[in-house]
Parts: structure tokens; sequence; C-alpha cells
């Protein structure tokens, strides 16, 4: 017989690559998905019998210690309450992302017909699929170059019963027509490559080495490639009135708000995130 407590002892003294606090998340969440064990078991000590299957604990922690993410080794992430599988073919969902989704339904929460949102490099499609729940009156798509990330996002559709159109399409070099047929839509929405390759010497080596890297990066010479991009194209594909929504680098933050200024979009707002840094620009086209 050993115990919950015991259990998550040994977990968070074999990692040894992460400060404590996330060491300790991280145990939880091992516990949680191949135990079922909560937090509150921990606590209490419950007992786990000796005839319960468990992982290669071993196993697990000799891939922490590797960097390799706990939500590769579990195989998925929580994100917006709902759980999506990740791979090293998509990043892993982060908490400012969640801030990103929810500022699209607090502006599309009040049903109307013929609503369009476009998400742009969708990855795990963890951003048009919560928008879909969340806004059932709206249609979404959602676009990746990736053929192995739209694998992974129709997937996730699939399992979390999502109404998506998925479609491959480079935001570089869109190709027409456009997919699903629609020529204008109500709402454009991205969390695109922001980080520089001159940022990646200050990355941990879970993300630099795990999670793929033209999801992440953009090169020094040209690091508002994207929102260039995003923003031409909703020159001629946003309705009128119709708004932007994009997570952006912190240090970036006046350039990314000017890169749609002078393409004459209005309300060009930057917002910090829960952290209080820089985090997303909204843009109104109006013309």
């Amino acid at each position: 017989m050993t115990s919950a407590r015991q259990l998550y002892q040994h977990i968070v003294s074999g990692i040894k690559v992460y400060p404590p606090k996330e060491t300790q998340a991280i145990a939880f969440m091992l516990l949680e998905h191949y135990m079922r064990l909560r937090n509150i078991d921990v606590l209490v000590d419950r007992p786990v019998a000796e005839t319960t299957a468990q992982p290669d604990w071993e196993g697990i922690i000799t891939r922490l210690n590797n960097n390799e993410p706990v939500q590769h080794i579990i195989g998925s992430t929580e994100f917006c309450g709902l759980e999506f599988r990740v791979s090293s073919s998509v990043l892993i969902p982060r908490p400012e992302t969640e801030e990103l989704v929810q500022m699209v339904t607090r502006d599309y929460a009040e049903p109307d017909k013929d609503v369009a949102i476009l998400d742009i490099g969708t990855g795990s499609g963890c951003i048009a699929i919560v928008l879909a729940r969340f806004l059932p009156h709206v249609t979404v798509h959602a676009w990746d170059v990736s053929d192995e990330a739209l694998s992974v996002a129709r997937e996730n559709a699939r399992q979390l019963i999502a109404d998506v159109q998925f479609a491959k399409q480079d935001m570089l070099n869109v190709t027409f027509p456009l997919p699903g047929n629609i020529i204008k839509f109500d709402c454009l929405v991205s969390n695109p490559p922001y980080v520089t390759y001159s940022e990646a010497e200050h990355m941990r080596p879970n993300v630099l080495r795990f999670e793929p890297h033209e999801a992440l990066f953009v090169e020094d010479s040209d690091p508002l490639l994207f929102y260039k991009a995003i923003a031409d194209f909703g020159i001629f594909h946003l309705k009128t009135g119709g708004k932007c929504y994009v997570e952006i680098n912190e240090h970036f933050g006046a350039g990314t708000k000017q890169v749609f200024e002078e393409r004459n979009y209005k309300q060009v707002e930057i917002l910090r995130d829960i952290h209080g840094k820089d985090r997303f620009v909204r843009a109104v086209w109006n013309k």
C-alpha cells in the first residue's frame, strides 16, 4: 500500500529542471492524469492500493528532466476549460491566449446573423474551437500552413464536438478563391509567430527543443512580418466595422499598433495581459 502523498513526494523529488512551484504543479497534473488523484487526495494522503495500475514514473521523470513538456508526455492540456490534444507539431496553448479568446467572446456574445470569424495560424485549433463552442451563432474558419497542425486541430474539433471549417493556407502567400467561399469576415483573430530569433537564448529548453519553431519565431530583420500580412488581408477581407485581434510580442506593442494605424484601421488599442505586459492589439476596419 502506498499513498497519494508518497507518490507526489516521489515525483517532486525526482524532477530537477523546474523551479519548485512549477515542479509541484507538474506533479499534480501527472497524478490527475494517470491516477485520477486530485490535489485534495494528496493533502489528505489518500491510500492507493498496491493493485492499482501505475505508469512508469521513472521513465516519466527522466523525460521531464530531459525538458520534454509534461503536456507532450500526457498528450493533452487544458485551455479555457476544455482538454486539447497537443504534440510537437503545435504550440502548447498558453494562459495569455485564453485572454485573447475571452476578448473575442465578449465582443461577439450577442447573437447576430451571418457572423464569420477567421483564426489565422490555428495550430492545435484551441482558439477556433473555443470560439465555436462559446459562440454557437457564428461561423468559425481556421487556417494553418502545416498539415500536421491541421491534423491535430481537426482531431481536437472532433473530440470536442466543435463545428470549425479548417483549411490549409499560408498567410504570407494567400491563395484564392478563399476556402469556404467566404469573401468577407467579421473578425480576424491570430496568435502568429512573434518571437525573434535573438530572443531564443532567453527561452527555456522545453520550448526550444519540443515546440515547432515555425509557429514561434520570426526573423529579427522583420519582426512584424505576420502583422503586416494580417492587416493587409483585413483591408480586403474584413467587413466595414470588422475587428482584428492579435497576440503580440510585448517589446513591439507600439510598432504593431502602428502597422494597423498606417493601414487606416481605427480604434487601434494595445491591451495588457494578466501580468501587465503589452500582449494584444485590437483594431477596427472602418474605411
